[in-house]
């Protein structure tokens, strides 16, 4: 590695510690405002969302039959299926569609 490599390597790692030290540090009482308490209430569900909704549509041969799927696991959940239903009924969709479009 080259001198410029470990330079890149501690500033990442700086960041990365003042992120994670920062709010530990600068916020010692409890949060009072509604807008930001429901904020980071959502941020963790709203990253799972970003990184699994794309890995749906991708995983599959046709994007179209990610897409379906993800609408009807989406519909099984809303009407209160639990997690296996939701899941093995979304891959049966996906194995459907690929068998009808191939």
């Amino acid at each position: 590695m080259t001198h410029n490599t470990w330079i890149y390597i501690l500033i990442m790692a700086g960041v990365s510690y003042m992120i994670r030290v920062l709010p530990l540090t600068l916020i010692r009482k409890p949060i009072t405002n509604r807008f930001l308490r429901s904020f980071l209430y959502y941020v963790p569900y709203v990253t799972l969302a970003v990184m699994t909704f794309p890995a749906i549509v991708q995983a599959t041969q046709t994007p179209v039959a990610g897409a379906v799927a993800l609408i009807a696991g989406v519909l099984l959940a809303w009407f209160g299926f639990d997690l296996f239903v939701v899941a093995a009924s979304c891959c049966g969709v996906v194995l459907l569609l690929e068998w009808m479009i191939l």
